[in-house]
C-alpha cells in the first residue's frame, strides 16, 4: 500500500506546542456543559502559549439546527474565546469542517483494514447500530472472520458495508486521564465499534481520533461520559502507531444531585441566561468554577476575569465530583459584576431594559440608570423597578402608612398640600432645589424631613420600594409630571363629601 499520500498529511500537523480544539456539533443550543469544556479547552492552550482550534463536527446530518452553527460562533464571541484555527479563520490542518474531510476518513479506516485492526461488515445489522453511537451486545460478528476473497467478492458484488474497529478479543487496555488516573478496561468488554457509514461519513469517535491526529491536538478535554470509549481511542491511535494526546475528562454539569442539566427539563443556555439578564463575564467565572477551583494563595478567591483565569487556570484544579449548578449562585456573581460596571457600562446594558418599560423621552435614563445599578441580583429586574417613570399605576391609599417616617394618609395629604406650592414656586428643578426645599419646608413646620418626603414619594411613584428617594424622582419626573402626581394624590386622599 502506497504510504505517500498519509506520510504528506503527517508533515503537515504542528509540532512542539500545546494545541486544544473545541469541536462541536451543530445539534441545538450551547448548554453550560459545552460552555464550560470551550472555555477550560481555551484556557489550557492560552496559559501554554499555544494554539486553540474551533473544528466544526457535522457528520451526524439529521441532528443538525439551522442556526446551530451561527450561534456557536456568538457564544464564543461574545465569550471572548477567540480561536487561532477554524473554518472561518483557516489554519494550516484544515479544512476544520468534518463533512468537509469526508475523504480523509475512508482511506484511513481502509488503512486499519490494512493493518488488520478493522473490517467490513456487510451484517443486515450494521445499518441500524452505524447511526448510533451506543455500545451494541458484544457478540462474535461473521464478517470479522472474512476471507480477503469473500471481502472482495462482496465489494464487487456492490453489498452495502461499514468498517468495524478489531478489539482484541484478549488484555486490557489502560488509558490514563489527568482528572480520572489511569483506567484499566478488559478487552473482552469492548465492542466492535463502527468507524465508517454505509453513506461514507464516519462515525463521532473514529473521526474524532482521526482529526486530533491530523491537527496536531495535544489535550482533549471532554465530558465523562466518554470515558467509556476512551479504551477504543486509544486501541485506534495504537493501531495507528499515532501518540496518544493528553485526556481530560470533566464531570457533567448537575441540575441537583440527581439529575444532570438538560434542556428538555427547562435548565438554561448561554443564550437563556443572557435573556434572563445575566452578564457574559458573570457567566464565565461562575462556569469556569463548577468542576474546577484554583489552587494555592488562590484557593479561597472567587472572582476571576478571564485574563487572571488564564493565569490562574491548572487542569489539576478539575474535579471528579458533579458540579451542581445553582442560580442562586450565579445571582451573587451577576449582581457583583453589575455593581462593578462603570457607569457608561451599566447604561449601555441596562438600556435596552430601561426602554421596556419606559417609552417618555422625557425620561432620562442616565439618571435612572445609576439608582437601579445596585440594586439588581440581574438585568430584568429593571423594568417592574421603573415602570412607575412612565406611568403612575394605581396604589391603595394604606401606601401613605409608615410607621417609621410617622405618616398616615391625613397627615400625607396635609403635607402633599404644603408641598405644591413651595413646588410651584421653584424656578430651578436641580436635586440640590428640591431638596433644600422639602427640608425647608420640614423644618418650617417643625416636621421631621421623612414627613414630607415619604408622601411626596408615594405620591409621585405609587409604590412601596423604589430605587432612589422622593428627592430623585422628582428631579426625574420634572416639574410638571411631578406637580400632576402629587395633585392626583391629594384628589385620592381627599375624603368623599
Amino acid at each position: 500500500m502506497d504510504l505517500t499520500w498519509y506520510d504528506e498529511l503527517e508533515a503537515r500537523i504542528p509540532t512542539g506546542t500545546v494545541r486544544t480544539r473545541f469541536a462541536p456539533s451543530p445539534t441545538g443550543y450551547m448548554h453550560v456543559g459545552n460552555l464550560r469544556t470551550a472555555l477550560y479547552t481555551w484556557l489550557i492552550a492560552r496559559k501554554a502559549g499555544g494554539k486553540f482550534i474551533f473544528r466544526l463536527e457535522d457528520t451526524d446530518q439529521t441532528r443538525q439546527v439551522e442556526g446551530a452553527t451561527e450561534l456557536i460562533y456568538r457564544t464564543l464571541g461574545e465569550c471572548g474565546l477567540t480561536h487561532d484555527e477554524g473554518p472561518d479563520v483557516g489554519g494550516p490542518v484544515g479544512p476544520y469542517i468534518q463533512t468537509q474531510r469526508r475523504g480523509l476518513y475512508g482511506k484511513y479506516a481502509q488503512l486499519l483494514v490494512e493493518k488488520g485492526h478493522a473490517y467490513y461488515c456487510f451484517c443486515d445489522k450494521a445499518e441500524a447500530e452505524e447511526g448510533a453511537e451506543e455500545t451494541f451486545d458484544k457478540g462474535e460478528d461473521p464478517c470479522r472472520s472474512l476471507s480477503p476473497e469473500e471481502v472482495q467478492a462482496n465489494l464487487a458484488a456492490g453489498k452495502p458495508y461499514v468498517i468495524r474497529q478489531k478489539i482484541p478479543h484478549e488484555g486490557s487496555t489502560t488509558f490514563s486521564d489527568v482528572t480520572f488516573g489511569e483506567i484499566t478496561v478488559e478487552n473482552s468488554t469492548l465492542d466492535d465499534q463502527v468507524l465508517l457509514k454505509r453513506d461514507g461519513l464516519p462515525t463521532y469517535n473514529f473521526a474524532n481520533v482521526v482529526d486530533d491526529h491530523l491537527m496536531g491536538i495535544t489535550h482533549v478535554v471532554r465530558g465523562s461520559e466518554y470515558l467509556a470509549s476512551s479504551p477504543k481511542y486509544n486501541l485506534l491511535y495504537e493501531a495507528f502507531g499515532w501518540p496518544i494526546p493528553t485526556y481530560i475528562h470533566c464531570s457533567p454539569v448537575m441540575r441537583d444531585a440527581q439529575h444532570k442539566m438538560s434542556k428538555r427539563h427547562g435548565d438554561p443556555s448561554y443564550e437563556d441566561l443572557k435573556a434572563q439578564g445575566y452578564l457574559t463575564p458573570a457567566i464565565l467565572n461562575y462556569v469556569a468554577l463548577l468542576g474546577w477551583s484554583p489552587r494555592g494563595e488562590l484557593a479561597e478567591r472567587e472572582f476571576f476575569t478571564l485574563e487572571e483565569l488564564v493565569e490562574a487556570f491548572d487542569i489539576a484544579g478539575i474535579s471528579k465530583s458533579p458540579a451542581i449548578f445553582d442560580l442562586e449562585k450565579l445571582k451573587y456573581f451577576n449582581s457583583a459584576y453589575i455593581k462593578a460596571l462603570s457607569p457608561a457600562d451599566f447604561l449601555a446594558a441596562a438600556e435596552p431594559y430601561l426602554k421596556q418599560a419606559i417609552h417618555n423621552p422625557a425620561i432620562d435614563l442616565q439618571l435612572v440608570a445609576p439608582l437601579v445599578q445596585t440594586r439588581l441580583d440581574t438585568l430584568t429586574e429593571i423594568p417592574p423597578m421603573v415602570d412607575f417613570f412612565d406611568a403612575l399605576p394605581e396604589y391603595a391609599n394604606d401606601l401613605y402608612t409608615h410607621k417609621k417616617m410617622k405618616t398616615n394618609p391625613e397627615n400625607s395629604l396635609e403635607a402633599l398640600h404644603l408641598v405644591v406650592p413651595v413646588f410651584q414656586a421653584m424656578t430651578e428643578w436641580t436635586f440640590d432645589a428640591i431638596h433644600d426645599a422639602m427640608i425647608g419646608l420640614a423644618e418650617a413646620n417643625g416636621l421631621k424631613n421623612g414627613r414630607i418626603m415619604w408622601p411626596v414619594r408615594v405620591a409621585v411613584s405609587g409604590k412601596p420600594t423604589t430605587p432612589g428617594g422622593a428627592v430623585e424622582l422628582c428631579q426625574i419626573l420634572g416639574k410638571e409630571e411631578t406637580l400632576a402626581r402629587i395633585q392626583k394624590g391629594i384628589a385620592q386622599l381627599t375624603p368623599q363629601a
